[in-house]
C-alpha cells in the first residue's frame, strides 16, 4: 500500500543540534540522486528517521524514489521522509512581503508586471531560501538524519557559499545604515512603506549565521563528494573538495559510483574499459588519499524504489551506518610562532597558478579561479602583515609578523 502525504509527527522531536546532516556533491550526471536516496533509505532501514531533500532545480528525487513529491515532506517508507524544495515558493516564503511591496512599487512606476516580479527578487535570494528550509528542518528535531541532494557542482558552491557572501552584505548594509537611509530612505519608505528593509536584512543574517555554524558543525554536519571513474569528473571532484574546505564545509567520504564489476579477459572493447578504469581508480585513490572511498557498482538496471535503494545502501556502506562520520580531517588553525602567527587553511588539491590572497583590515580574501572566501582574521592577526603563503600538504600557510596596512600576500611553490 503507498504512503499517503504526512507531515513528521511533532511528537517525535530530538535536540535540533544533534540532527545529522550529510550533503551530496558533484558534477552532474554522476549519480548523486541514486546515491543520497539509497542513503537515506538505508538510515531509515537502520533505524533512523530520515529526510532526504533535493535542491537542484531539475529534480530526480521523486522518478528515483518512484513518489510524487514536492515543497512539503512526503513519507515514502517506513521512518523514511522525502521532499523536492521549489527555490521559488522558498523565496517568496522568506522574502515574499518586501518582494510583494518591491513589485508593486515598480508596477506604479511603469514596469510591465513580468519584469516587475523579476527585479523584485533579490539576487541569491533563491540560494538564501533552499539554505533557509534546510535549515528550518534541522531546527524542527523532527528528524535524525537529513540528507540533501544538491545540484550539480557550480550550483551548489554558489548554494554553500552564500552564507558568507550574504553576510557579508547584511554586515555592509548594518554599517551604511545611517548614510543608506538618508540617501534612500524616501525610495525605500515609497517602495516599502510598512518594512524596514534593513531590519529585515538583520534578522534574516542572524538566521544564516546561525545556519552557518550548523553547516561548519563537523559533529554533525557531513559533504560527500560523488565521482565516477572518468578523469573529467575526478578534475571537478578535486575543485569541490577545495571550495568545500575553503569555506569550512567537513568532507567526510567520497563515494565512488558506477563501478564496472571484473569481467573475463578476451573482449578488446571491455579489456579497453577496465584498463581505463583501472587507470581512473588509481587517479581517484591518490586524490583523496586520506578520505574514505566507498564503492556503489554498475548494475545494469537502475535501483529505482526504496526496497532496490536500500539494497544499494546496504552495498555500498556494508556493516557501517552511512549516518556516521566517516572522516574528521583538519580544520583552520592558528598557531603561535616565535616572530607571529602561523595561519593554516585546509586547500586539498588546489591548483597553485588560481590562488590569491590579499588582506584589507581584519579581512583575507582567498580567491580560487572565480571563488572568492573572506576570512574574518582573529585580533591577534588582524594588525600583522601576511608573509609569503606556501601550500604543504594540502594546507594553505599563511605566515603573519609585523604590522600591516592593505596588502597582497605572496604565494610561494
Amino acid at each position: 500500500m503507498p504512503y499517503m502525504r504526512a507531515m513528521p509527527d511533532k511528537r517525535v522531536t530530538r535536540e535540533a543540534s544533534t540532527t545529522r546532516l550529510i550533503l551530496y556533491a558533484g558534477k552532474g550526471g554522476v549519480g548523486k540522486t541514486t546515491i543520497a536516496a539509497s542513503t537515506a533509505a538505508r538510515a531509515a532501514a537502520r533505524g533512523h528517521r530520515t529526510l532526504v531533500v533535493s535542491t537542484d532545480i531539475a529534480h530526480s528525487l521523486g522518478d528515483v524514489l518512484q513518489a510524487d513529491l514536492g515543497n512539503d515532506p512526503r513519507q515514502v517508507g517506513e521512518r523514511l521522509f522525502a521532499q523536492e524544495i521549489n527555490v521559488l515558493e522558498e523565496a517568496r516564503r522568506s522574502w515574499g512581503k518586501v518582494q510583494t511591496h518591491m513589485a508593486d512599487f515598480l508596477r506604479k512606476e511603469g514596469v510591465p508586471d513580468v519584469q516587475a516580479d523579476e527585479l523584485a527578487i533579490m539576487p541569491g535570494m533563491e540560494e538564501v531560501a533552499a539554505l533557509v528550509q534546510i535549515g528550518r528542518m534541522l531546527r524542527s528535531g523532527q528528524y535524525d538524519c537529513v540528507v540533501v541532494d544538491a545540484a550539480p557542482t557550480g550550483e551548489t558552491i554558489r548554494l554553500l557559499s552564500m552564507p558568507e557572501s550574504f553576510l557579508w552584505y547584511a554586515g555592509r548594509f548594518q554599517a551604511w545604515r545611517g548614510r543608506l537611509m538618508r540617501y534612500v530612505g524616501p525610495f525605500l519608505r515609497g517602495a516599502l512603506p510598512d518594512l524596514n528593509i534593513i531590519d529585515v536584512m538583520g534578522a534574516l543574517a542572524h538566521r544564516i549565521r546561525d545556519l552557518r555554524g550548523a553547516l561548519t558543525d563537523a559533529r554533525y554536519s557531513s559533504y560527500r563528494i560523488v565521482v565516477t571513474p572518468n578523469s573529467m569528473v575526478l578534475k571537478e571532484a578535486r575543485r569541490a573538495e577545495t571550495y568545500l574546505n575553503l569555506f569550512g564545509y567537513p568532507v567526510d567520504a567520497v563515494i565512488l559510483n558506477r563501478i564496472l564489476p571484473p569481467q573475463p579477459a578476451g573482449n578488446l572493447y571491455i579489456d579497453a574499459m577496465t584498463a581505463s578504469q583501472d587507470r581512473a581508480l588509481m587517479e581517484i585513490t591518490q586524490s583523496f588519499a586520506t578520505i574514505p572511498i566507498f564503492r556503489a557498482p554498475l548494475s545494469a538496471d537502475e535501483p529505482l524504489g526504496v526496497a532496490a535503494l536500500e539494497a544499494l545502501g546496504c552495498e555500498v556502506f556494508g556493516d557501517r551506518d552511512p549516518t556516521e562520520v566517516m572522516h574528521v580531517g583538519p580544520s583552520q588553525q592558528v598557531e603561535k610562532q616565535e616572530h607571529g602567527y602561523l595561519l593554516r587553511i585546509p586547500i586539498p588539491n588546489v591548483e597553485i597558478d588560481r590562488l590569491s590572497l590579499t588582506k584589507r583590515g581584519d579581512e583575507l580574501y582567498v580567491d580560487v579561479g572565480n571563488v572568492r572566501r573572506e576570512v574574518t582574521l582573529p585580533n591577534a592577526l588582524a594588525t600583522l602583515e601576511p608573509g609569503t603563503a606556501r601550500m604543504r600538504d594540502g594546507m594553505l600557510e599563511i605566515p603573519f609578523g609585523i604590522m600591516a596596512t592593505d596588502v597582497a600576500a605572496n604565494i610561494g611553490s
